[in-house]
């Protein structure tokens, strides 16, 4: 294992709940509706675009390509202003300590996650130094479940996404992980993490010698 394809949201810090309230607050201001915490799971781990064109669809309303546009832009800045609080006292448990296992191991770090804002929590979280990469996903064909985010975090790190492992908390993190020939490493429940090739129950469990042995028997099929 030679590198290690972080996703953001729910893996290192749990970020996710802020982009949903900033949805939240996005839908009432602009049409005076309430999303339901059921729609949450649609947004969860794909791009402001297709988070915003879930959400349309499930309200059944049109909107023009202007207005579309400015309320992803909106949508950022309720959702950057819900983070200006983040510390590294939100870093979720285990993470700290696999960081430094994997850096101890020289394994290389590459961000995969689908928000434009990765660079900008990091360094609220004080992670950036750990980090030998961060995939951009406004240069990538497809968002999640496409494999095209994983790809380019380990072509970021000069390797193949079959010297990597993914870390993900989404099914279409999982999804894309598994397109894209790394050993994904699933965070959550057996029910929606089902195709995780490693599962862990949350980020306390991570562990860096499960995780490289289930890369090993994974590379020997």
């Amino acid at each position: 294992m030679k590198g290690v394809l972080f996703d953001l949201d729910g893996v290192i810090a749990d970020t996710s709940v802020y982009h949903f309230q900033a949805w939240r607050k996005l839908i009432k201001i602009h049409f005076n509706l309430e999303l339901p915490d059921e729609l949450e799971k649609q947004t969860k781990g794909v791009s402001r675009t297709d988070s915003l064109k879930a959400i349309l669809k499930f309200l059944n309303i049109s909107v023009s390509q202007e207005k579309f546009n400015e309320m992803t832009t909106e949508k950022n800045n309720i959702f950057r202003n819900l983070l200006a609080s983040l510390t590294p006292a939100n870093i979720l448990p285990g993470i700290s300590e696999l960081i430094s296992a994997l850096k101890k191991n020289n394994v290389k770090l590459s961000l995969a996650s689908a928000s434009l804002n990765g660079p900008f929590i990091l360094e609220k979280l004080q992670l950036t130094d750990a980090f030998d990469a961060i995939a951009d996903p406004s240069k990538v064909a497809a968002g999640k479940p496409a494999p095209d985010i994983f790809i380019a975090a380990a072509e970021a790190i000069n390797l193949k996404p079959q010297d990597c492992v993914g870390i993900e908390d989404s099914i279409a993190g999982i999804t894309a992980i598994n397109k894209s020939g790394a050993l994904s490493v699933g965070v959550g429940s057996k029910t929606d993490l089902k195709d995780a090739k490693l599962l862990f129950p949350k980020t306390a469990a991570l562990n860096y010698d499960q995780i490289e042995t289930a890369w090993e028997k994974f590379n020997l099929n």
